[in-house]
This record gives C-alpha cells, sequence and structure tokens, in this order.
C-alpha cells in the first residue's frame, strides 16, 4: 500500500499529459477517480442506491481489476501481495455496506500505481534519450586507401580514425590525431565553456565540434565510452531498491499475512463454538475493517504529501513521498560546481585598457570584432557591450581555439588567446593546494583576482569563481589591452552552503569535472573545506567520489555528467533551469528557480514531516489496537468500529496538513 505518490516535474506539461494517458494504468486510474467523485455526491444527497451504486461497482472494477489480477499471480508463487489484501478488504468494506470507504481504497491505490508507472516511463525515456546524444554514424578513414566512408558508430573499433567535421558530434571516445577546434563537453565534464582541442588531446563521444575539422583515433570501444558508462550507471541505479523499500515491503507482507490469518480465526473460531453465520460474519468484517491500514497509510501520506506540496510553492520540487522522507536524513552533502554553485557561464569582469584606449573604446572595439561569433566568450564581450556605440565589423575571420580577426572602423581588431600571440600574462595568482603552473591564462597586473576578493561590476552578490579567462585584444598588430571574463557565483550560494552546514553532521565536498584551481577558489568562496574539493572527475568519477562519501550523502547537480552522481546519492537535488533532462529525471528533486537557499528549508520541512509520521503513527496504532482488542474481547458494534476507523484517519490526515501552511515553510 505504502507506495511513492510522486510530485513530477510540471517543466513539460503537454508531454506529461500524452505519457500519462499512453499508460493503461493511468487511464484505469481516471476512469476509477472519475467514478467515484460521480457516486460520492450522490450518495452524500441521499439519492437512490440504484444511482450511485453502479458508479462505485465501476470504481471498483475500474481501479481494482489490475492490483487483484496481479494479486493472484502472486499468490501462485506464494507470496501475499498487500494489494491484493488492500482489495479484500475494500469487497469486505462493501460486503458489510461500507460501499464508499472501499472505493476510496481502490483509489488510492489505482492512483498511487499509476504515477509510479509514469515516473518508470519518464525515466527510461531520458535514458534513451541520453543515448541518442551519440551520432549513429560515424566517417571513418581507409587506412588503405585514406578514403572516406560512412559507418554506424556502434561499428567502430579502437585505432580507427575518424573524421568530424565542424558542428558534428564525435562519434567516439578517442585522441586527436591533428586539427584544431573547440569541443563543447559540458555533458561529459560540465565545463562551461567550449574546450580547445589540438593534436593528443582527448575528445569524448557525443560532444559537439565546434568550427575545426578533426582527425580522431578510436580508443575505446562504443560500448565503454564515457557516455555509455553514464547511461549504465543511471540504469543501475534505477533497478536498485533503498533498504527502506525493502524493509516496507517485507512489513507490507507479514501484516497482509496475519490480518487473513486473523480474519479467519475472528469468523472460524465463533462459529465452531455455535455462533450464528450471519453474527460470525459480521464479527469478521468489522475485524477487517478496523484492522485495516487505512490509517497508518494516511499517518504517512498526509504530512509527507503536505511537505511536498508546501516545497513546491516554494520552487522545489519533490518527485515522490519516500524522497520527502530521504531528503530529511541528509548528513553528507556535495556539491557540483559549474551550473550549481556558479550561474554556468562567463560574464565580463573586468576591462584593462593600454594607455592608448579607454575601457569603453577597447570594449567597444572587442565586441565589434566578436559580434558574428556564436563563441560563449564572444556572447559575453557583446552583452557586457551593449550600451556601446559599436561599428560595423568586416572580413570577418574566425581560428578555432585561436580567436577572431575584423577590420573596425578602418583598423584590424583581433580578439583572441594570449597563447596565439605569444603573450605572458603577469600576476597570477594561487589557491592554497592548486597546481603551480594555473589552467589557461593567469590574471594580468591590475585585475581583480577573484580569489583576492574582487566582484563583478554592477552585481554586489555575484563574485568571480575563478581567476579567469583572459583575452587579449590588438589593434592593427599591437596589444590594446585585456578582457577579464569568469563564471560568476550564483547568488545565495554561501548562504545555502552555511545553511546546509548546520543541518549535516560531516563537512561538506565539492565535486566538479572542472580544473582544480578553478574548484579551490569556489569553495574558499562558499565555505567549502580545501579537502573536500575533487576536481577533473569524468562522470563516473563523480559518482564513485559520492560513494565514498561516509553517510546519507545528497547531491545536488545540473548536467548529464552530474546523472550518474544524481543516481548514486541517497538524495539528489538538479538544478531546474540549467539542469539537462537526465539531470531532471535521475534526480529526486529539482530546484525550480535554482534557488540554493531553498534547499536547507526543503530538508529541515523534510524533518518537521518525519517527526509527524511518527505522531500519527502513534496515533493509528492507538486507535487500531484499541478498536482490535474490542472487537476481541467484547462487542463492538459495526457502526461504532466505522466511526472509530474513520475518525483515527481523519485524525491523522488532518494533523499531516499541518505542514501546509506557509509557516511550515517558514519556520523551517
Amino acid at each position: 500500500m505504502v507506495r511513492a505518490m510522486s510530485a513530477l516535474i510540471p517543466t513539460r506539461a503537454g508531454a506529461v499529459r500524452t505519457r500519462l494517458l499512453a499508460l493503461p494504468e493511468a487511464r484505469w486510474a481516471i476512469a476509477a477517480t472519475a467514478a467515484f467523485l460521480l457516486a460520492l455526491p450522490l450518495q452524500l444527497l441521499g439519492s437512490s442506491a440504484w444511482l450511485w451504486g453502479p458508479l462505485y461497482a465501476a470504481a471498483y472494477v475500474a481501479g481494482g481489476w489490475e492490483p487483484a489480477l496481479e494479486g493472484l499471480r502472486a499468490l501462485r508463487e506464494k507470496t501475499l501481495d498487500v494489494d491484493l489484501l488492500m482489495i479484500v478488504a475494500a469487497l469486505g468494506a462493501a460486503a458489510i455496506g461500507q460501499v464508499m470507504d472501499g472505493a476510496l481504497l481502490i483509489v488510492i491505490f489505482a492512483t498511487s500505481g499509476a504515477v509510479e508507472a509514469l515516473a518508470t516511463a519518464r525515466t527510461e525515456d531520458s535514458v534513451r534519450g541520453l543515448l541518442d546524444l551519440a551520432p549513429p554514424t560515424a566517417t571513418r578513414l581507409r587506412p588503405e586507401s585514406s578514403t572516406e566512408e560512412t559507418v554506424a558508430a556502434a561499428e567502430l573499433a579502437i585505432g580507427d580514425i575518424v573524421v568530424v567535421r565542424p558542428g558534428e558530434r564525435v562519434g567516439a571516445d578517442g585522441r586527436v590525431l591533428d586539427g584544431a577546434s573547440e569541443i563543447d563537453q559540458a555533458t561529459i565534464t560540465g565545463e562551461p565553456l567550449p574546450v580547445p582541442k589540438a593534436a593528443g588531446d582527448e575528445v569524448f563521444a557525443g560532444t559537439l565540434n565546434g568550427t575545426g575539422a578533426l582527425r580522431v583515433r578510436v580508443e575505446r570501444d562504443p560500448s565503454d565510452s564515457v557516455i555509455a558508462r553514464v547511461v549504465a550507471l543511471v540504469e543501475e541505479a534505477s533497478r536498485t531498491k533503498a533498504p527502506t523499500q525493502l524493509f516496507v515491503e517485507r512489513i507490507e507482507h507479514r501484516y497482509a499475512l496475519g490480518m487473513v490469518a486473523a480474519t479467519v480465526l475472528v469468523f472460524a473460531v465463533p462459529l465452531a463454538f455455535g455462533a450464528q453465520l450471519t453474527d460470525a460474519l459480521l464479527r469478521a468484517m468489522t475485524f477487517m475493517i478496523v484492522a485495516s491500514p487505512c490509517a497508518v497509510v494516511l499517518a504517512t501520506m498526509p504530512p509527507l504529501l503536505s511537505a511536498i506540496a508546501n516545497a513546491g510553492r516554494h520552487g522545489v520540487l519533490i518527485k515522490s513521498a519516500a524522497v520527502m522522507e530521504r531528503l530529511g536524513q541528509a548528513d553528507t552533502i556535495a556539491y557540483d560546481k559549474t551550473g550549481t554553485l556558479t550561474e554556468g557561464t562567463p560574464h565580463l569582469i573586468k576591462v584593462i585598457p593600454e594607455p592608448a584606449f579607454s575601457e569603453n573604446e577597447l570594449l567597444a572595439l572587442a565586441a565589434s570584432a566578436e559580434h558574428r561569433s556564436e563563441h560563449p566568450i564572444a556572447r559575453a564581450i557583446v552583452a557586457a557591450a551593449r550600451d556601446l556605440a559599436c561599428e560595423e565589423a568586416y572580413d570577418f575571420r574566425a581560428e578555432p581555439g585561436r580567436g577572431v580577426t575584423a577590420t573596425v572602423g578602418g583598423r584590424e581588431v583581433t580578439v583572441g588567446s594570449p597563447e596565439h600571440f605569444g603573450e605572458q600574462v603577469p600576476g597570477a595568482s594561487h589557491v592554497p593546494g592548486a597546481p603551480d603552473t594555473p589552467d589557461g591564462a593567469a590574471v594580468p597586473d591590475g585585475a581583480a583576482a577573484p580569489d583576492s576578493g574582487g566582484t563583478v561590476p554592477d552585481s554586489d552578490s555575484s563574485v568571480p569563481d575563478s581567476d579567469g579567462t583572459a583575452v587579449v585584444v590588438r589593434v592593427d598588430g599591437v596589444r590594446a589591452g585585456w578582457l577579464l571574463l569568469a563564471d560568476r557565483l550564483r547568488s545565495g550560494a554561501p548562504t545555502a552552503v552555511a545553511e546546509m552546514n548546520r543541518l549535516t553532521t560531516a563537512p561538506p565536498a565539492l565535486l566538479t569535472g572542472d580544473n582544480r584551481r578553478a574548484a579551490h577558489v569556489v569553495a574558499e568562496q562558499t565555505g567549502i573545506p580545501s579537502d573536500g574539493v575533487r576536481a577533473g572527475l569524468l562522470p563516473h568519477e563523480k559518482s564513485a567520489a559520492v560513494g565514498r562519501l561516509n553517510g546519507n550523502v545528497l547531491f545536488i547537480g545540473d548536467g548529464v555528467n552530474d546523472a550518474p552522481a544524481l543516481a548514486a546519492a541517497h538524495t539528489g537535488i538538479a538544478m531546474g533551469r540549467r539542469g539537462s533532462d537526465l539531470a531532471l529525471e535521475t534526480a529526486d528533486a529539482v530546484l525550480v528557480h535554482d534557488d540554493l537557499t531553498a534547499v536547507p528549508k526543503a530538508v529541515a520541512l523534510s524533518r518537521r514531516a518525519r517527526r509527524l509520521v511518527v505522531q500519527n503513527l502513534c496515533i493509528a496504532g492507538v486507535f487500531i489496537t484499541g478498536l482490535v482488542i474490542w472487537d476481541l474481547a467484547g462487542h463492538l458494534p459495526l457502526p461504532l468500529g466505522v466511526a472509530g476507523h474513520e475518525g483515527s484517519t481523519i485524525l491523522v490526515g488532518l494533523n499531516g496538513l499541518r505542514l501546509l501552511r506557509e509557516r511550515a515553510w517558514l519556520n523551517s
């Protein structure tokens, strides 16, 4: 009976409705619910039983036939399914006149089964969608003639040479033999910017090539590529049941056996001692009603579902009641960096002109030259210059991994990598524990180095997350100045980390595919200890790192590369706006507005819900025990038994609904 009542992500409402109606479980649940909702007001208004009786019967049939059939199949394997027990309880209720109670049980079962089926189907679709990232075909060079042939990517073998043209996806994991380009590999490493690739560099299947052409030697079998391992890890985690779920299943089975045995005894023993058949049957049906676990089920679900609804109103979508319960058990938290603690996109943070140029003039020239480029750095420069008067650029040329050149106002303007021009960027700053040689260009003298407290102009809450990417601007072959770009820390990240530190017992961890230097800077700014930083991780390495952390791990991430870690964690939370489809489906919860400060409130709300669950279980246990003893030791009138059973159900339900109040979130 205790099932995952999922609160699914409404990011694609039309797709969800289409998928929902495609599932037979959902169609039967909708039919059962509709019949129940039509019958209930007719019964309450005193209409003839000939009007509402057939509707209740339709609800029984529509919602109950499938679990009843599954329960009978389980009986063949000598297993008593709790769903079959509840169908019997519903029929028993109807047998003694409590038709509405039985129909309500049927509707609850049918609805939870439909939502569970929908969640499973959507996860499977997302995993299949991840496989689609890898191209179905690749262009392979014939070794004997150096001519090209198109082959299925799955047929590639280690040692094959493939050609990757501009705009194509890489067909296999391998190493560049020749050519230069930039690869968008955010799906694998989470890096916010395309990475320059040249001879000797590693590339991954499914990543997107930029403007250059590459020849790549295949170094891994397609079935063993990084993206294939991501799929395998997610599928494996999806098949694994949590220990709590296994424990509940064992309890349900034992309770079902005990209740059936007790009901038979309550009926047979008085009958054997001469009791009337009608009296024995009435006592047995009364026992089945008062011993049925409706109050126990409602003891658990209303607090958790109320907490889910409250969290959803504040931008935290929890996928199921089981997830809401697990969320409060977190005692260790791990964060992804790019797109999670940071915004995941570059921003211009400093303009450093040579004496012959002003800041605005330098930025306007660079933006004019970069206007036609689609590179993320170019977009950041153009966005920063949106209020400046930029001129038309002509003779635009782009060199992958090097930069762009254009004629602006009769002058040749080049914006590009300092290494391409042999520029030695002075003033590199270092982070404790980072390598001596920083990754990428260092910060020029005079720049606001993020690890020394520099801030982004016009933003009080955003701070650069690393020493940044330095871009040199040259005019007519002479250096005109520098532009410094960096990812920015997400607003509220330090506050969220501090709040979670108060709720957890173990120090937090930072797990990222980005370079070590950038990771240590973000850790310092957010209050994560340096010994908790793990950088340069591929997806399977990030998942393994989560597995090595102690306790119940809560992991927060956003990209495809985070999906294995989200699946491996005790509880996974994905960023809603930046999150990939796979991350959103794999995660247990989603931050709709990417507001990290909502995480500690959701964890605290989960812990309040768990306390209410314990309270409700105690209330339900006292009522069920008292009514059962009364029925067995004395003579419990059926109306009083129903009133006690329904009263306890209503009481625990109302107690759980307390978490719907706004105050419950504010006080979390």
